[in-house]
């Protein structure tokens, strides 16, 4: 599985911003798929992730009400809407996915590369 997202970039605070990511697999909607994040100096973490079947969708307290997750199994592709952005949300975003339908809240199997965001005060 090779996943690719996109759409970072620098935006003001209370700005939103949308991060596509592609992937590479046969049967998307086998396998679920997560967000993470990762600021400098710090670990890296679980953002939300969706099911295979888009049913079951978990978001991290920070993400609660400011992001959206969901996919669209026809073109391979899963998104994370970002609303209200912060500086505290400043990081390098990732999506992530699993062997199996469930959400990879944990450690995912596959990682994408990487898009930074930037939000400014």
């Amino acid at each position: 599985v090779q996943l690719q997202a996109f759409g970072g970039g620098f935006v003001r605070a209370g700005a939103s911003l949308t991060l596509p990511c592609v992937a590479s697999v046969r049967t998307f909607s086998s396998v679920g798929m997560g967000w993470f994040r990762q600021d400098p100096g710090k670990e890296r973490e679980f953002v939300g992730g969706i099911s295979g079947n888009g049913v079951t969708i978990m978001y991290a307290d920070s993400a609660k009400g400011r992001f959206t997750i969901s996919r669209d199994n026809a073109k391979n592709t899963v998104y994370l809407q970002m609303n209200s952005l912060k500086p505290e949300d400043t990081a390098v975003y990732y999506c992530a996915a699993g062997r199996t339908p469930a959400v990879p809240r944990s450690v995912p199997d596959y990682w994408g590369q990487g898009t930074l965001v930037t939000v400014s005060s």
